[in-house]
């Protein structure tokens, strides 16, 4: 009873929190990024789809070949390698059969990390832009401990910068510095107004530009909240899942879904999220107003969901409040599975 009320106090203090994730949940270091090296077995980054291209390497295709790893029998077809015929089931069955086998290929890693404004914003834990940072240094050390090689690209509404795949530790540590690069870039330029324009434009340059380094067969990890999403983005993201397999992670905050309770009416302003100065009045405590926010809000995240399923990606969602492997360990692991 002691031990559950002690990690329930722990779960509800922000601060423990902050101290176990060895951060502040603003700013980005590389120490709080190698710590995922210890938590890469979370996740499984094996194949869920048939992958198109014949290449060599660690993961196992759904396609059928010649390989390292059995998959079943079935009758000789002509065609088929006399080398592969399973003389044991031949004499027990009467008729000629052949060993199927998973045949071994090899797709590197490629995580887009978004670090856009819109990222930069957190009601509870942690920023967005931290969050979408750990879930790309948990996929990195994984793919790492598998073999793979690892890139891909971090970019704002700003700059981006690319990273070609790289082997072994090497290819992280690459990937895990630019993100801390990258991201004190974006809270250094958070102050000047966010131009929708051009945060719109800069996605679908970054979703174009992804399109181009993911070869045939890569596996390909967008993280972002989506806040710039449009049909040309979608158009670029659905080539991408046309040869690769697309895993779209949406990071999201319970303030951007629903507004905080209040016993008493308290007016507050808001800004549009724009260029404008423009102000809003918001009413707290007003269950009218709330539940409006709170469906327009699920109006919204609901197409963007459904134009990126559309598209061909898998879909990942995760929130910035609460800690990463409490998440996974809830369920999150058996949709990377």
């Amino acid at each position: 009873m002691w031990f559950n009320q002690k990690k329930s106090t722990e779960q509800n203090n922000p601060q423990l929190l902050l101290n176990e994730l060895v951060s502040n949940g603003i700013e980005l270091t590389i120490e709080e990024l190698i710590r995922y090296q210890a938590k890469s077995s979370l996740i499984n980054l094996a194949a869920s789809k048939s992958l198109r291209g014949k290449m060599s390497g660690n993961y196992l295709a759904r396609s059928k070949g010649r390989g390292m790893e059995f998959d079943e029998v079935r009758h000789y077809q002509n065609g088929d390698d006399i080398r592969a015929i399973d003389w044991r089931v031949t004499a027990r069955t009467g008729q000629t059969h052949t060993k199927l086998f998973h045949e071994e290929v090899e797709r590197p890693v490629l995580i887009a990390t978004d670090l856009s404004t819109s990222m930069l914003f957190g009601s509870r834990l942690l920023f967005k832009s931290v969050q979408a940072s750990h879930v790309a240094s948990l996929v990195a050390w994984h793919a790492k401990s598998r073999g793979d090689r690892i890139g891909g690209i971090v970019f704002n509404q700003h700059s981006h910068q690319e990273l070609k795949p790289r082997s072994r530790q090497e290819g992280v540590l690459h990937y895990l510095h630019a993100l801390v690069q990258k991201h004190a870039d974006s809270l250094t330029l958070a102050s000047e107004a966010l131009d929708r324009e051009q945060a719109i434009l800069a996605f679908e340059q970054n979703c174009a530009r992804l399109r181009q380094l993911a070869k045939p067969g890569s596996l390909v990890y967008l993280i972002t909240d989506a806040f710039s999403l449009t049909d040309e983005a979608v158009r670029h993201l659905a080539h991408i899942t046309r040869h690769c397999e697309l895993v779209v992670c949406l990071l999201s905050d319970p303030l951007e879904q629903k507004l905080p309770e209040s016993k008493q009416k308290i007016s507050v302003g808001i800004t549009d999220g724009g260029d404008s100065v423009e102000r809003q009045q918001l009413i707290l405590g007003d269950p009218a107003l709330a539940e409006k926010y709170h469906q327009q809000a699920l109006s919204l995240s609901n197409t963007k969901e459904e134009k990126l399923t559309k598209a061909g990606a898998r879909l990942l969602h995760f929130c910035a409040s609460e800690v990463l492997e409490t998440q996974l360990h809830r369920g999150v692991a058996s949709w990377i599975r």
